[in-house]
């Protein structure tokens, strides 16, 4: 069953915090922020979700710190009532409506806690699709690192042998690694590429939006912040309270299911109905393999657009640094006469607070100096003019 999952990690005691109550927006104000937010996916040239357990609840997936969550129950020594096999469990209409956003070019990326591979089974490909906690439903090779689609959920967590060899093939042999479950147990690293993709993906976004999650586990709780140093924003929709809450532009306290449906509503298309021809689970033949990799090449692509805009970010802080500098001094570079200047004091030796000084040529020069530090007494060794840059 779903939640038995939790059951084969580790013990761990600091599970985060636990069954804060729910909260819902009226349904007007729903609206309106719906609306809102479709205007963004519009606009937006790049748009990044990060989904959560909180999406999977509507298929019989229990979340985990909800006030009948899994991590919540577990401190009072009860399991969740809704408790569905991950075989047995179908994509929502969240996840539904996310493959179709995907295919019509609304969302460019999603970034996933979750182990329960309903992503995968909706049909959304490998190339939009990050799965940083695991999937129950891919095994790795231990040897060369493929991941590989399995047509059930595997019956171990933790990385753990699955009993199955790997049949990708090598320089024309097979090679024969052995496959382990991926998901992950507590505090172990995350896959290099899907956190990489995470990363970068999430820093390019003009929009990151946050689905039925409270970003309490990092790093990927952290990474819808990443496109705010280069002026994005970030879309919470959770019915919970979440650590960055005071950070995000939009928050819709609902349900993600009434979230999506209002917004494809309003971007005047219709949520597909799940398909098993697409599921990559489904109807696989004992020889059939299908892979499921994030290239290289792939990385390296979003490397260079995450590298190009930190580059002009970078140019732009410089460019603000050198205007609030001139603006300190009124623009450019000013002389001012040490004995006609009330503002400086002269003694006998030179020394300097609140900046950095050097001489040239027999002056005194000052640079990096605050507009207030010309209140302060200033000596110098020579009665030469004292140029502020």
């Amino acid at each position: 069953m779903s939640c038995n999952y939790a059951d084969g990690l580790s013990p761990y005691e600091n599970k985060g915090v636990l069954g804060v109550p729910e909260t819902f927006h009226s349904r007007e104000e729903v609206k309106d922020k719906c609306l809102l937010l479709t205007e963004w996916l519009q606009k937006a040239k790049h748009v990044v979700v990060h989904t959560g357990a909180g999406i999977s609840t509507a298929a019989g997936i229990p979340d985990f710190r909800g006030p009948k969550g899994v991590w919540t129950l577990e401190k009072e020594g009860k399991k969740p009532e809704i408790n569905i096999s991950f075989n047995e469990a179908i994509p929502t209409r969240t996840h539904m409506a996310l493959k179709y956003l995907v295919e019509k070019d609304y969302v460019h990326y999603i970034v996933s806690q979750n182990i329960d591979g309903l992503h995968l089974r909706t049909g959304v490909p490998r190339t939009n699709l990050a799965e940083l906690h695991g999937n129950m439903f891919i095994g790795q090779c231990d040897t060369c690192e493929s991941q590989f689609v399995r047509p059930t959920a595997t019956s171990t967590v933790g990385q753990k042998d699955l009993g199955e060899f790997c049949k990708r093939a090598v320089r024309g042999r097979t090679c024969r690694g052995k496959l382990r479950d991926t998901i992950l147990d507590w505090e172990a690293d995350l896959p290099a590429r899907d956190l990489a993709m995470s990363d970068y993906q999430s820093s390019i976004a003009d929009v990151n939006i946050c689905l039925g999650t409270t970003l309490q586990i990092v790093p990927s709780g952290n990474l819808p912040l990443k496109c705010k140093k280069y002026g994005g924003k970030m879309v919470i929709v959770n019915l919970q309270p979440t650590k960055h809450d005071k950070k995000a532009d939009l928050i819709i306290n609902t349900y993600v299911d009434d979230v999506l449906e209002e917004v494809m509503k309003n971007l005047s298309l219709k949520i597909p109905e799940y398909s098993a021809v697409e599921d990559p689970t489904k109807n696989q033949t004992p020889n059939c393999i299908v892979e499921w990799n994030i290239a290289k090449s792939q990385v390296q692509l979003y490397r260079k657009k995450y590298d190009e805009i930190h580059k002009e970010y970078k140019i732009k802080k410089r460019d603000e640094n050198e205007m609030k500098k001139n603006e300190a001094f009124g623009g450019k570079k000013k002389k001012i006469k040490t004995r006609e200047n009330g503002l400086i004091t002269l003694k006998k030796k030179a020394k300097m607070v609140k900046g950095r000084g050097a001489r040239q040529n027999g002056q005194a020069v000052i640079t990096n100096i605050e507009k207030e530090s010309l209140n302060i007494d200033l000596t110098i060794e020579s009665d030469d003019d004292i140029f502020l840059e």
